[in-house]
């Protein structure tokens, strides 16, 4: 029986996947590709997952 994930292991899995992407975007932008497209889907996702982050802490 599989449980949905929890908001922690989404941001994680969010921030993985930021990351790589954001790293790939950069090698994409030295080398020729299409590097910028790339580039900011790997920011947009480490700040999805930084708000994630941001708004799961109690007060």
């Amino acid at each position: 029986m599989d449980s949905l994930p929890t908001r922690r292991t989404a941001t994680r899995r969010l921030v993985a996947a930021g990351a790589t992407l954001t790293l790939c975007g950069v090698v994409l932008w030295v080398l020729p590709g299409p590097g910028l497209p790339v580039l900011l889907l790997g920011i947009v996702c480490l700040a999805i997952a930084g708000a994630l982050r941001l708004t799961d802490r109690p007060w």
